[in-house]
């Protein structure tokens, strides 16, 4: 499973530099799957939709820090817990209830995003 940032973000920053995949982005923040990764030209999301990985995506939250589930692999390959938990200090990075992946599924997303 992807981890999300509840609406109880204090956008305090301390997650967005801890993230390996450059998964997190600030509210109102365009995304592209190339930031942080070596990913570059067409790339398919987990919906089976295929996109540039280079364009500009709309931001998933104006509002506050946001995770890009496309690019969350829970840290798994980096680290023994996802870091943007670990940092938070009013733990709002939780699970995302929605988004269910194997350790294999996050390990191969990171492999993708990381060539």
């Amino acid at each position: 499973m992807a981890i999300i940032i509840t609406d109880e973000c204090i956008n305090c920053g301390a997650c967005e530099p801890e993230c390996p995949n450059n998964a997190i982005y600030e509210g109102g923040d365009e995304w592209r799957v190339s930031d942080g990764t070596s990913v570059s030209g067409s790339y398919q999301l987990m919906s089976g939709a295929s996109i540039d990985a280079d364009a500009t995506q709309e931001p998933v939250s104006m509002d506050y820090y946001y995770i890009v589930p496309d690019k969350c692999t829970e840290c798994k390959g980096f680290h023994d817990e996802p870091q943007c938990a670990a940092v938070c200090p009013v733990d709002c990075c939780v699970d995302d209830e929605d988004v269910r992946e194997s350790e294999a599924e996050l390990l191969a997303k990171k492999d993708k995003l990381h060539l």
